[in-house]
């Protein structure tokens, strides 16, 4: 039995305080096409598979060469759960709480649902390999919007359903340097509500709950790393790079998620760019990746990182270098940041499946509007000890496309 703090006194009112709500951008913006997933027909287990375009490539000829035709799949699993739960007796429920429940209840959901929309913005980190910030410099004027806008979409991007997800604390920033514009109408619709609002074909929103994301030595020292070894997969993409140049016998030499991007201007080496996703040219965005786990350094300050995407140079469908990685090039890999992002076509997917009853308890599955979050509710007591439960809880899961998203990085 938990140690309740209740008033004893009579004229113990209610105050009418609102609840100190997190920003939802997230939860509310998710596309939840596979929210009861478990209700689509021969859907069994945890999980829903759905498909990805496929890829090909095109040949300046009249004379076919045919390539395998290759179904890409996500994947979208139901993987989280949560709860809240609180307790009274007989005695503290009739005097004290009976009248108050449903402000206990606000304040559990509204802490659920806080903890869902932070796990999902964890996206920003752990599902963008793209980026657009030096994690030194703000991001703190619509001209930076812009250019995040136009590397993202330079890059190939659906024209559809583009939002941005922007730190809270950039937000007066970036709305002052618009207010520096020439733009009357707009300006009085930013001075009015003092938010971003759409800007170029993109919706943009505010969090204070973006995750940080905590860099591993190198990043943190802004150190040069060269390419001195690559590690290939069967069908010739670069999985694993081995760097030169990190601290001797160093543990947090990188962490997972930790980016990289190719320095440009190194003597002796083109600049590596990326190619359009759809089309396979040669576009103006850097290439930049991700660790998919940590890496130490041995004693001679080598460290080899696995990375994502695969960096493929060759012919094919995957193929998305401009040049090969070889030995020589160098890399700088992002200090610590909080991470926001871009994303477009939907791409962004929540489930939040109803959970069944509770029989013999009371049970009911309702969808909150303030926070977002569908929640389960139930309750009852413990035979003959003099004991009424409350619990809210639920169970969720969330994905994000890779390529449909890029990263905008804030410093911390």
């Amino acid at each position: 039995m938990a140690n309740n703090i209740l008033q004893q006194v009579q004229t113990y009112q209610l105050s009418g305080l609102a609840y100190l709500q997190n920003l939802g951008a997230f939860i509310n913006t998710s596309n939840t096409k596979f929210k009861n997933f478990q209700d689509l027909t021969a859907n069994l287990g945890s999980s829903v598979s759905f498909d990805l375009p496929p890829r090909f490539t095109t040949t300046k000829s009249l004379v076919a060469q045919f390539q395998p035709a290759e179904q890409r799949v996500h994947v979208l699993t139901v993987d989280k759960q949560l709860s809240t739960s609180y307790d009274f007796t007989d005695q503290q429920f009739l005097f004290n709480v009976k009248d108050y429940m449903m402000k206990f209840g606000k304040s559990a959901i509204a802490e659920i649902g806080s903890e869902v929309e932070a796990d999902i913005a964890q996206s920003c980190v752990t599902n963008t390999y793209r980026f657009y910030g030096s994690g030194v410099s703000p991001i703190n004027s619509f001209n930076q919007l812009a250019q995040a806008l136009a590397f993202f979409r330079n890059y190939g991007a659906v024209s559809s359903d583009t939002r941005g997800y922007l730190s809270d604390f950039a937000v007066p920033g970036i709305v002052g340097s618009g207010l520096n514009q020439f733009a009357t109408n707009r300006n009085d619709e930013l001075a009015n509500s003092w938010e971003v609002g759409p800007f170029s074909d993109c919706t943009w929103y505010q969090s204070n709950l973006l995750p940080v994301h905590i860099a591993g030595t190198v990043g943190n020292a802004n150190t040069a790393l060269t390419v001195s070894n690559l590690t290939f997969d069967a069908n010739g993409a670069v999985i694993a790079i081995t760097f030169t140049g990190a601290g001797a016998n160093d543990a947090d030499a990188i962490k997972k998620y930790d980016k990289f991007q190719f320095s440009d201007g190194v003597a002796g080496f083109a600049n590596v760019r990326y190619l359009t996703f759809i089309g396979h040219k040669v576009s103006n965005n850097p290439v930049q990746f991700r660790a998919t786990a940590d890496a130490q350094s041995n004693g001679a300050g080598d460290v080899t990182v696995n990375i994502h995407p695969p960096l493929q140079v060759l012919p094919t469908n995957s193929q998305n270098l401009s040049s090969p990685i070889v030995a020589g090039m160098e890399v700088r890999v992002l200090p610590s940041h909080r991470a926001g992002m871009i994303c477009s076509g939907n791409s962004l997917y929540l489930a939040m499946p109803a959970l069944p009853s509770q029989s013999p308890y009371a049970t009911a599955n309702s969808y909150d509007p303030e926070t977002g979050v569908s929640i389960r509710q139930y309750y009852g007591s413990v035979f003959g000890q003099n004991q009424r439960g409350m619990i809210h809880d639920c169970i969720y899961g969330y994905s994000l496309v890779d390529e449909y998203a890029m990263a905008l990085i804030f410093p911390l």
